[in-house]
This record gives C-alpha cells, structure tokens and sequence, in this order.
C-alpha cells in the first residue's frame, strides 16, 4: 500500500496591514520548505485577498486562522474568521480601486469556495494543484559549468567533484512542515 504524506501548516493572527504581510511571508517559506516554489505567487496573492476582506469586512474582530494543507497534489489554503457573514463576489466598476478580491482568487486558483462554520464564522478557502508544481532541483553545481583548479562557481565555493555531494547543504525554512 502506498500512501501520501499530508502537510499541514496553520498560523492564527490578528488580520492587520502589518501581519498580513508577515503571514505572505510564512506563506512563501512554506513552500519552498515542501518544494513548491512554483506555486508560492498564487498562493501569496490568494492568501492575501482573503486577509485583506478579513481586516476590511469581518465583525466582531480581525481574529483568523490561515491554514495550509497539502495533500494528494493538491495544495488548499483556507482563512477562518469569527463572522458569520458570507462574503459576495461583486462586479468592480473598471476604476474601482477595490471589490475584486474574490475574482483575484477565482482567477489565480483551481477553485474556491465558503462554507459556513458553525455559528462562530466562516471559512473562504481555495486550491492549487502541486502536481503541475513539481519541478526537478537543479543544484547550481549540476550547471555543466566547468572550473579550472582553484576558480570558484561565483558562490565563493568550489563545486563538487562529479559523483559527489558539495560540504555546503542548501539553506532551510525554520518554518516547521
């Protein structure tokens, strides 16, 4: 039997200009910790329109849940708020500064939805497939670059010899996954 391993992230906050940005950022190393750079723009963008409704749109508080989830190819990402509400995808006139929030993240993601949760709040959430976002890693000393003795790779470090790992390990997300 063959099974897939489920990645899971969640960050709770405060829906505020100054955390959104930090949870992109969390967003971001992420995924490049479960090697999905590919999908790191869309997810960035999705996750920061539906922060960005939180902090304009929800009552009581900004309070919110972001949680991550990858499983069988398909990256979910979904932001819990404490409003009941559901949010309504609007026609933005063409010289509205804003209203597109939610058509932003129908056109970046496979799909997307809300769903109530309970009386204490809603979920708005959205897909990326990860499938399509695997792509090989290249080391930059696999470049086919050849060096005489003593040149470096423009690293400051000498690449490995063929067959052989570099001493230097590529650098890691502190980000738990």
């Amino acid at each position: 039997m063959i099974s897939q391993q489920s990645r899971h992230c969640t960050v709770e906050l405060q829906a505020l200009p100054s955390r959104i940005g930090q949870v992109r950022r969390i967003v971001s190393a992420q995924l490049r910790y479960w090697h999905l750079d590919p999908l790191i723009d869309r997810a960035a963008l999705g996750v920061t329109e539906l922060l960005s409704n939180v902090h304009q749109h929800a009552e009581p508080d900004k309070m919110c849940t972001v949680e991550m989830e990858l499983l069988l190819g398909r990256l979910t990402v979904s932001v819990h708020d404490n409003d009941p509400r559901l949010p309504i995808v609007q026609d933005a006139e063409p010289f509205a500064t804003c209203g597109r929030g939610l058509a932003m993240v129908a056109a970046v993601s496979e799909s997307w939805g809300v769903r109530p949760h309970g009386e204490s709040g809603k979920v708005v959430w959205f897909t990326l497939s990860a499938s399509t976002a695997a792509v090989p890693k290249i080391s930059p000393y696999d470049s086919g670059l050849t060096l005489d003795a003593g040149q470096t790779n423009g690293t400051g470090h000498r690449p490995a010899a063929p067959g052989r790992r570099s001493e230097h390990a590529p650098a890691r997300s502190a980000v738990a996954g």
